[in-house]
């Protein structure tokens, strides 16, 4: 489980914008990005990180 106090402060590696926690991953909704959180941990490589659609974004809200 990730703390609520690290999840208000970190921020998108790419474009260091505000990033969502959704569904055991972080989004960035300006660079589309999804990183996952693996064992507790984000992973914020981008080249690890998986471009989206605003459709797979708007499924992920739900």
């Amino acid at each position: 489980m990730i703390p609520e106090e690290l999840i208000k402060i970190l921020a998108c590696p790419e474009c260091k914008g505000e990033l969502l926690y959704l569904k055991d991953t972080f989004i960035c909704e300006n660079c589309m990005l999804k990183f996952e959180i693996i064992d507790d941990i984000p992973d914020f490589l981008p080249d690890d990180a998986k471009k989206i659609t605003q459709e797979e974004l708007e499924k992920l809200k739900k």
